[in-house]
C-alpha cells in the first residue's frame, strides 16, 4: 500500500494537482473507515483539485475584466429598489443575452444601483466561462483615443470586440467631445450583432444627443444599441444613501424617472456611415 501510495504523490505531482495530494490522505481515510466508496474517493478527490482551479480561474478573469470589487444579485437590496423587477433581473443572468448578442441597458438617477446590477451580471457571465471586459465611457474612450493617436486603432477595437460581454458603465456623467463620440461608434458598430453589452447611464436616450455632442452620432449609436435591447428603468433614491434616506432632499428623492423612448424604426441594415463615424 506504501508504494502505490507514493505512486499517487507522484502522479499528482506531476499532473501538478497540488490540492488533490493535500486532500487525498483525508479521503484515504474516509475510504478505509467505510465512510465513502472508491467511486466516492476519486470523485472527491478531483472535485477538490478542480474547484481550486476553478476558484483561481475565476478570480483571474474578473480581475482581467476589471470586475474588482465583486458585486452579486445576492447583495443586492431588491427591497430598496421596489420599482425593479426581480425576476427580470433573475432572467437576465441565465445570460441568454450574451448569447443573443443583445445590449441591456440599465438606466436611472446616480446611486441607483445600475453599477452593481451591470457587474453581477458580468461576474456571472464569468462563472459561466464567458469572456467579459468592463470599463467607464470615459475610461474607454481615452484608451481608444490614445490608441488612434498611436496608429493601433483597428488593434484596440479588435481587443474590445474579442469579449463575449462588454459593459460600459457611466454613460453621461462626462461630457464626451465629437471626436470621442465618433470612436465610441466605430466599437459599438463593431460589436453590433457580434457581441453583448451592457450599458448604464443616468441620462434619457433623448438626451443623447448633448451627451455624446453630436445628434447624429447619438442617433446613429441608438439606432444599433436598440435594435436588440433590454431596457431596465430604474427609480427611486440613491442606493448607496440608504441608510441615510432621511438626508437626502426631498427633490432628490423625488427625482423623475428617465424614460426611454420607443427603439426606432429599422428598415434594413444599419446605414453605411463614412470613415467609421457618422456622416455630417
Amino acid at each position: 500500500m506504501s508504494g502505490q501510495l507514493e505512486r499517487i504523490r507522484g502522479a499528482l505531482i506531476g499532473l501538478r494537482m497540488p490540492r488533490a495530494l493535500e486532500a487525498l490522505e483525508h479521503i484515504l481515510a474516509r475510504l478505509e473507515r467505510g465512510e465513502i466508496t472508491a467511486v466516492e474517493a476519486i470523485d472527491a478527490l478531483l472535485g477538490e483539485e478542480y474547484a481550486t482551479r476553478e476558484g483561481r480561474r475565476i478570480e483571474v478573469a474578473l480581475r482581467t475584466a476589471k470586475l474588482m470589487p465583486i458585486k452579486t444579485l445576492e447583495s443586492f437590496d431588491f427591497s430598496f429598489q421596489p420599482s425593479l423587477d426581480r425576476e427580470r433581473i433573475a432572467a437576465l443572468a441565465q445570460l441568454d443575452f450574451v448569447r443573443r448578442a443583445e445590449v441591456v441597458h440599465f438606466l436611472g438617477p446616480p446611486g441607483t444601483g445600475k453599477s452593481h446590477l451591470a457587474t453581477a451580471l458580468g461576474v456571472a457571465a464569468v462563472k459561466a466561462g464567458r469572456t467579459v471586459y468592463r470599463a467607464t465611457l470615459a475610461e474607454l474612450i481615452e484608451a481608444l483615443s490614445q490608441a488612434e493617436r498611436s496608429g493601433r486603432l483597428p488593434e484596440k477595437i479588435r481587443f474590445y470586440s474579442r469579449a463575449s460581454l462588454l459593459i460600459v458603465d457611466e454613460i453621461g456623467y462626462l461630457p464626451i467631445t465629437r471626436g470621442g463620440a465618433n470612436l465610441f461608434f466605430q466599437l459599438v458598430n463593431a460589436r453590433y450583432e457580434k457581441g453583448a453589452m451592457i450599458l448604464t447611464s443616468n441620462r434619457g436616450f433623448a438626451e443623447w444627443g448633448d451627451v455624446f455632442g453630436d445628434p447624429v452620432v447619438a442617433t446613429a449609436l441608438l439606432d444599433r444599441l436598440l435594435h436588440h435591447a433590454v431596457v431596465v428603468q430604474i427609480e427611486g433614491a440613491s442606493y448607496r444613501l440608504r441608510a441615510h434616506a432621511d438626508l437626502i432632499p426631498e427633490h432628490v428623492r423625488a427625482n423623475a424617472p428617465i424614460m426611454p423612448p420607443p427603439p426606432p424604426k429599422r428598415r434594413g441594415r444599419p446605414p453605411k456611415l463614412k470613415n467609421g463615424a457618422a456622416d455630417h
